[in-house]
């Protein structure tokens, strides 16, 4: 299983290359992706929170963290094409910020264009976790992790909650520090 890279690794704050669309390479990386993603109980990861700064983000979530059937789904190049709403508070985990949930203020609702592993363009809109969690993982791809996308004081409470997190041994998949 590929390991999840942990903040503050610089290459969290990479700005990701594109993708060949249709490299069958990426066949192989996104079911790396989502095994971690699902073993670390995320319901979305990208390719920088696994050492690779490529383009490329494996999401589900619908996927219960149990039993439930897992529907990944992988896309390629994904670029923000619309976001519609009054932006939200929210409180957001991260595989690679182990040990925090951190409120974050993002518009509801996103819709956003990639390519599938054959090539193929493609459009997903969503709101609530879908709309969410596609925000917060093309973040990733643009060297953006969930500290950088909330505001500054809220910033300086989960840094320094992360740090406690961390020394206590947190591990990607856990949030049970809350910043407030």
């Amino acid at each position: 299983m590929l390991p999840i890279v942990i903040s503050p690794d610089p290459i969290l704050a990479t700005v990701c290359e594109p993708c060949e669309p249709g490299d069958k390479s990426l066949k192989r990386l996104s079911k790396q992706m989502a095994h971690a993603m699902y073993k670390n109980y995320g319901c979305g990861i990208a390719a920088p929170q696994v050492g690779v700064t490529k383009r490329l983000v494996v999401i589900d979530v619908d996927w219960d963290g149990e039993k439930g059937e897992k529907n990944p789904i992988v896309l390629v190049n994904p670029e923000i094409v619309e976001l519609a709403g009054e932006p939200e508070e929210g409180g957001e985990g991260c595989l690679s910020c182990p040990g925090v949930t951190v409120p974050v203020k993002r518009q509801p609702w996103a819709r956003v264009q990639y390519y599938d592993l054959d090539g193929e363009l493609w459009e997903i809109e969503g709101d609530g976790l879908l709309g969410r969690c596609l925000q917060h993982e093309i973040d990733h791809l643009n060297g953006k992790t969930l500290f950088e996308s909330c505001d500054p004081v809220t910033r300086i409470e989960a840094l320094r909650a992360y740090e406690e997190a961390k020394a206590a041994g947190a591990r990607p998949g856990d949030t049970d520090i809350e910043v407030k």
